[in-house]
């Protein structure tokens, strides 16, 4: 209530603070009102409507061939582009914790965004050259990522890493960028030095890798040249070197801003996006810009804001609307017309599975978005793609189905005969870790599995707001693994009025016996929900929680969750989760022909 407080106010004084939306005092605004409830892991915001979330690595100690081949838990900061037809994404990865030695960059790629390949070392731990020691202070080398690609003009694609010191290595910390090409067949040229750090005096004597201009290849030398002197592309490393030489034309607050991400306006004007709510703008492609300011309405903590222009023609501001740290839930999203005046906050990605692995300053959730950035190719389709880490140990992906809306109108008729196999589901909202899939089958049919005793598949309509509606859905219990079934109904801020829940033979709606359900076999599913009641079976039975319409139907390979909370210790040390690194036997779930209906 203090920051909605706080923006009630600031918006009743715009002339006397001299701060008109869309100018130097307040680049962009969200005016929306909505704000994020603590309690929940989704914010109690809507869904941003037929979003996919693929896990791509998950983060495995024991068994490290199913996961990075290293059997590393801290893997954070992704990055994410598109060319010639396939995703690559790279991000850092450390032992157990942020910032401790040793470090190395992997690279992971896709032809579709939604099956991914093992990562390999794209930046392998770094060597100094011998007789080279740490500076005061440090004590090993680690790898940091605030910008990955780079489409150069010769159609080039670049993949870069900054090289630094542990504890911190920024500043005098720094060693500075290394840089290499991705070639048309995904084979990685030689490693080479594309900056050094300003704030020290490394050159090539005193480095593992060469300056990029020893490179015999003009091509390569040509397409770095071109990275030092994009303005928008290279601001993006401003907190990794602050640019004592005078590299970055960004003076004022050059010591605050972090993790840049930048957009054009519909007026043509740049926005740069950072940490803690900064915003600035350049109406000369980054060779000016205003004085960063804090948007008051932009409610974040520590990580990291995308925003960006959208396939549709619109404009995207992805982050985790919430201050308290280290807590960083849900990712959401705010939309607009002309990426000055932003509303419709809504749920990219809401769940917050167990952390499964003890590390410094790992925090809670899904955090350090990242999407592709202007100037580089986009794949084919109406979607936006984004990648972050969840609880810094997994890495992500969304697929945000574009116009991105978060409200449905009419019935609900799906039998899934027109979905082909393994392809997205339009209209679902998918929630699918490594070990628990969602898909469409061979028999057009929706289902889910899972073998994870730590998280589940989650699969979610939303439907017209209402305050009464009929669901039905055709259910078979293929296989089970002494983890329930869940099927709930929910309102617009996921308060859940209806659980269903299957388990070892037994139907229960809102922990009341229904009767029996037979594994193997198809079985019809309807109820209806009207008031504080439920209508299920010929009973009567009341609703979870007293709410004024419901909108959404969730189904659920796993119980409800609403843990790590807010009061969670994250910095308890504490041993793996048991079995963590170990498949269940896996539970698959059928569903057919889902017809829900507002009345």
């Amino acid at each position: 209530m203090k920051h909605l407080l706080n923006i009630i106010l600031l918006s009743l004084l715009p002339a006397a603070a001299g701060a008109q939306t869309g100018s130097r005092q307040e680049p962009v605004a969200y005016v929306g009102g909505e704000i994020c409830n603590p309690r929940q892991h989704e914010g109690g915001f809507r869904y941003a409507i037929g979003t996919e979330n693929i896990q791509v690595m998950r983060a495995n100690r024991t068994h490290p061939e199913e996961a990075d081949g290293y059997g590393w838990t801290y893997n954070h900061a992704p990055n994410l582009t598109y060319w010639n037809g396939t995703f690559y994404l790279e991000y850092l990865s450390n032992p157990v914790d942020e910032q401790q030695p040793p470090g190395h960059t992997l690279l992971v790629a896709s032809k579709d965004g939604r099956h991914w390949s093992k990562p390999r070392v794209a930046f392998p731990p770094y060597k100094a050259p011998a007789g080279v020691t740490f500076p005061k202070g440090y004590y090993g080398y680690i790898q940091h990522q605030r910008m990955a690609f780079y489409t150069a003009p010769n159609g080039r694609l670049l993949v870069t890493a900054f090289q630094g010191h542990s504890y911190n290595p920024f500043k005098e910390g720094g060693i500075g960028r290394m840089v290499r090409e991705i070639h048309q067949d995904g084979s990685l040229g030689p490693i080479y030095f594309l900056r050094y750090s300003s704030h020290t005096k490394w050159n090539e004597s005193n480095t593992s890798y060469p300056f990029y201009t020893r490179s015999r290849d003009k091509g390569f030398r040509a397409a770095c040249h071109a990275l030092l002197h994009d303005r928008l592309k290279t601001l993006q490393w401003i907190d990794e070197d602050r640019g004592l030489d005078g590299f970055y034309a960004l003076k004022d607050s050059i010591n605050t801003v972090q993790a840049t991400s930048y957009f054009h306006r519909k007026d043509g004007q740049v926005v740069a996006l950072w940490k803690w709510s900064w915003a600035a703008l350049s109406a000369d492609e980054g060779r000016s810009w205003s004085t960063p300011v804090r948007v008051q309405s932009l409610i974040m903590a520590g990580g990291k804001q995308w925003g960006q222009r959208t396939a549709d023609g619109r404009y995207a501001i992805c982050y985790n609307p919430i201050e308290t740290q280290p807590y960083r839930y849900p990712l959401s999203v705010i939309t607009s017309a002309d990426g000055i005046v932003f509303d419709s906050i809504c749920v990219v990605h809401g769940e917050v599975p167990p952390r499964r692995f003890y590390g410094e300053n790992k925090d809670f959730g899904p955090c350090y978005v990242r999407g592709i950035t202007e100037g580089e190719q986009t794949p084919k389709g109406n979607d936006m793609w984004l990648t972050y880490s969840v609880n810094k140990e997994d890495i992500w992906v969304s697929r945000v189905q574009l116009p991105v809306r978060t409200t449905w109108q009419g019935a609900v008729s799906d039998s899934f005969d027109n979905v082909e196999p393994d392809a997205p589901i339009p209209n679902w909202n998918v929630y699918r870790p490594k070990w628990a899939g969602v898909r469409v089958n061979e028999a057009h049919q929706l289902c889910l599995s899972d073998s994870d005793r730590y998280d589940y598949a989650r699969a979610i309509r939303v439907f017209e707001q209402a305050r009464s509606a009929t669901v039905s859905l055709d259910l078979m219990v293929e296989k089970e693994n002494g983890e329930p079934l869940e099927i709930d109904v929910t309102d617009r801020h996921g308060e859940r009025v209806a659980c269903l829940s299957l388990q070892n033979g037994t139907l229960n709606c809102n922990n009341q016996p229904l009767g029996t359900y037979e594994q193997g076999k198809w079985q019809h599913i309807g109820f209806s929900i009207n008031g504080s009641c439920i209508n299920v079976k010929g009973r009567r039975i009341s609703t979870l929680h007293a709410v004024k319409a419901v909108e959404r139907l969730s189904i659920r390979t796993g119980a409800y969750r609403n843990l790590p909370n807010r009061n969670t210790p994250n910095q308890d040390k504490c041993a793996p989760l048991p079995g963590c690194d170990e498949r269940m036997p896996e539970a698959v779930y059928r569903i057919d022909n889902v017809e829900i209906t507002a009345n």
